[in-house]
């Protein structure tokens, strides 16, 4: 941003609170079974909290040894970045990008037998891929599937390529964060049959340094010491997995988002507001006319649904948001003026809007919340 004004940066921002990421960290190490190392998931721009300053507070200030990503663009980011602790790749790499991977010692999820086959092929002469394996316990996702007889044998042929290591193995939980009991023995079961995957390599002797299948919701719901690694990610930003049901835990939201009043108008009764005539007044209405829209990240299937806190109070939004800007209700609340800040998620004074509540409204989660916070809202470490 050299060059760039911080006046002009005050539009629409994101603030990142490197304190509460960093308490929050503490709380998950406490939670976390002893033995069990946390592996921060920084995917997706840190889940749209901008990764740069994240992996720094978590490698730098909390001690994190272990990453995990969704590609390959990501993971070199991470070491152009300097980061020097473990990165796990968790999504799919083209095979032609094998050199890649290991010249940034990055750590490929293998999906299957054939795509460790071609892995190998794209290896370098002498060189090996370092790899965990996925295996589907239930997700129907990535990862090898089938009967456990089966999976070892496929286990065995990807162990025996020349240019494959595989030093972990791990299954994702698909209903971790739910409280009816028929999906708590669903997660009981998908992390009992990655038992039984170990425990059959472990009979054809073969060793892997890794175990792991507790995510967010598995750590806060299903903690079970039997792995060595605990993939963290909405959690360190202080989000729910689900957003209707309680953590064991008091975590803190990371991330306020921000915006400034543009405008300020009277308008009578019977005035249409934004797009499509949605909004009619009903009576005298001030209006604030606030500086963030659909592009930046707040979604317009919140027209008309939520709020925003300007000067310590609610403020409806009205008539539909649009691409840059949206429209709210200031009636009643008084001293505000153009300049002003508008928290969109986050406290001002003794009220609170969250990315889950906002999420709630939207008929959406938390994650795609803060994921979808544009790349044109700049973030501002706190």
């Amino acid at each position: 941003m050299s060059g760039i004004k911080k006046d002009i940066l005050r539009r629409a921002w994101a603030e990142i609170h490197t304190d509460r990421l960093k308490r929050n960290v503490e709380k998950l190490r406490a939670l976390l079974p002893e033995g069990v190392e946390p592996v921060c998931v920084v995917k997706a721009n840190a889940y749209g909290h901008g990764v740069e300053n994240t992996v720094s507070c978590l490698e730098e200030d909390c001690g994190i040894n272990w990453f995990a990503v969704s590609t390959l663009n990501e993971a070199i980011e991470l070491r152009d970045l300097g980061v020097a602790g473990e990165i796990l790749i968790l999504g799919y790499t083209p095979p032609k990008n094998a050199p890649e991977i290991i010249e940034y010692d990055i750590i490929q999820t293998v999906t299957d037998r054939e795509y460790a086959e071609e892995l190998s092929k794209q290896c370098p002469a002498s060189e090996k891929i370092r790899c965990h394996i996925a295996y589907d316990t239930g997700m129907t996702r990535i990862g090898l599937r089938g009967d456990v007889s089966f999976l070892g044998d496929e286990t065995e042929k990807i162990v025996k390529l020349p240019s494959i290591e595989v030093e972990g193995i791990f299954t994702h939980l698909s209903v971790a964060d739910s409280a009816e009991p028929s999906d708590a023995e669903y997660t009981k079961n998908q992390i009992e049959e990655l038992v039984k995957i170990k425990n059959e390599l472990n009979r054809r002797m073969i060793v892997v340094q890794h175990m792991h299948f507790l995510n967010s919701a598995g750590a806060a719901y299903h903690p079970d010491p039997r792995g060595d690694l605990a993939r963290l990610g909405i959690l360190l930003y202080g989000l729910k997995p689900d957003g209707g049901r309680e953590l064991p835990i008091d975590l803190e939201p990371v991330m306020d988002l921000k915006a400034t009043v543009a405008q300020i108008k009277t308008v009578p009764a019977g005035v249409d507001v934004s797009y499509g005539r949605t909004f009619t007044t009903a009576r005298d209405t001030e209006i604030a006319v606030v500086t963030i829209g659909y592009a930046d990240g707040y979604p317009r299937a919140l027209s008309g649904k939520s709020e925003v806190l300007i000067n310590g109070r609610r403020a409806p939004v009205i008539g539909r948001i649009c691409m840059d800007q949206l429209m709210a209700d200031i009636s009643g609340i008084p001293g505000v003026k153009p300049g002003d800040a508008v928290t969109l998620i986050g406290r001002d004074g003794d009220e609170t809007i969250t990315a889950d509540g906002l999420a709630a409204l939207a008929g959406t989660i938390g994650y795609e919340i803060v994921c979808g916070i544009s790349p044109r809202v700049p973030r501002t470490v706190i």
